[in-house]
């Protein structure tokens, strides 16, 4: 599965402007309504929040990967989100996020979302892939920098 299959360049914003994890996950499902791939942001927002009662899905390095499966979507769609400065994401390892990932998925599609998910993850764990988006100054360049790696 390849991260392009479910992430266009009018889903990404290069400077977030939430600053708590509320916030930004609302900002990064807006995006995705305003680009026709969310039907319901109240319920796509409730499932991501639902998910994360479960644990923090500030994973660590910087990355947060909320996510949730919803019927607020009908197909498998994704919004990527970049904080200059950091947010408090409640990360496992207490440190601020910069690179926030939603993924929000049909109530079916089990398999690819956990797919989706995984990918993601191995992406960001690289330090240069994090700090080549990190300097992007469009969502253009970030596709770039996306495709390169998704072509592996």
């Amino acid at each position: 599965m390849k991260i392009t299959s479910f992430l266009d360049s009018k889903s990404i914003v290069l400077l977030l402007k939430g600053k708590d994890k509320k916030s930004i996950i609302k900002e990064l499902i807006e995006v995705l309504a305003q680009n026709q791939k969310v039907k319901d942001k109240e319920e796509a927002f409730r499932s991501v929040m639902e998910r994360e009662k479960l644990g923090s899905t500030g994973v660590g390095s910087n990355i947060a990967i909320p996510h949730g499966r919803t019927s607020a979507v009908d197909k498998l769609v994704g919004a990527l989100g970049i904080s200059k400065e950091g947010v408090d994401f409640e990360s496992l390892d207490g440190d601020p996020v910069y690179f926030v990932f939603l993924i929000l998925s049909p109530l079916e599609a089990t398999g690819d979302y956990l797919r989706a998910i995984s990918r993601v993850s191995r992406f960001f764990k690289d330090r240069f892939f994090r700090e080549a988006l990190k300097n992007a100054s469009s969502a253009e360049e970030v596709m770039k920098i996306i495709k390169q790696e998704d072509s592996f």
